[in-house]
């Protein structure tokens, strides 16, 4: 179960809160999916050098509130706020509401599951080694304070005729304990030989201790 299920899908509601938070009966439901989806699709592919690691999306009334956590705030922002002007008004055509939206920075970016596994898809693109990719990404998870770290690539490594899979890892990394914060990351590598799927896994320790801290 821990290869196969979302590590984020399988702890909502015990240690990870829902991305979206609104409520909607009948056909609204399937309208406020298909927003949701066109939302962070835009967000994503406008702001590729952002550092966006997630994006939330709540409901009130008649206001959408989108929370970006970016590891480069000055890139959505823009110049005199620019760009964040622009997509509020893209997304208030698209939704029919008023939009808010707020930028939360990611001060740790090796800190983060996303940002780790878009870091190392970035280096495959540039055909940089994938090991060395892999091995640097784990020790500096590992230098800021994470338990543990499992990154794993997936394809034609190298550009070998045959896909195959190679991962490091370091610390522990238990995915079947819902008392542990297990962060979660995915990002595709568009190469010359194909596509190649980076993973990443962090251990940020128990959830309560966590708490306790706050």
């Amino acid at each position: 179960m821990g290869q196969k299920i979302n590590p984020l899908g399988f702890r909502i509601g015990v240690t990870e809160p829902h991305r979206s938070t609104w409520y909607a009966r009948g056909r609204q439901y399937g309208r406020f999916v298909a927003q949701d989806h066109a939302i962070r699709s835009f967000i994503k592919d406008r702001f590729k050098s952002a550092a966006i690691e997630k994006v939330q999306i709540e409901r009130k009334a008649d206001r959408i509130t989108v929370v970006l956590h970016s590891g480069r705030p000055g890139v959505v922002i823009g110049r005199r706020g620019a760009e964040i002007d622009a997509v509020t008004k893209h997304f208030e055509q698209l939704t029919g509401s008023k939009v808010k939206i707020n930028i939360i920075e990611i001060r740790k970016p090796d800190l983060s599951a996303q940002l780790v596994a878009e870091n190392v898809a970035e280096q495959l693109e540039r055909r940089g080694s994938f090991r060395r990719a892999m091995k640097r990404a784990v020790e500096n998870s590992m230098r800021e304070g994470v338990l543990g770290i499992n990154v794993r690539i997936s394809g034609r490594l190298g550009g070998a005729e045959i896909a195959r899979s190679e991962n490091e890892m370091a610390g522990s990394v238990p995915l079947h304990r819902l008392n542990t914060r297990i962060d979660y990351g995915y990002a595709t590598a568009r190469t010359t030989y194909g596509i190649i799927g980076v993973r990443t896994w962090m251990n940020h320790g128990y959830y309560a201790d966590q708490q306790k801290e706050k």
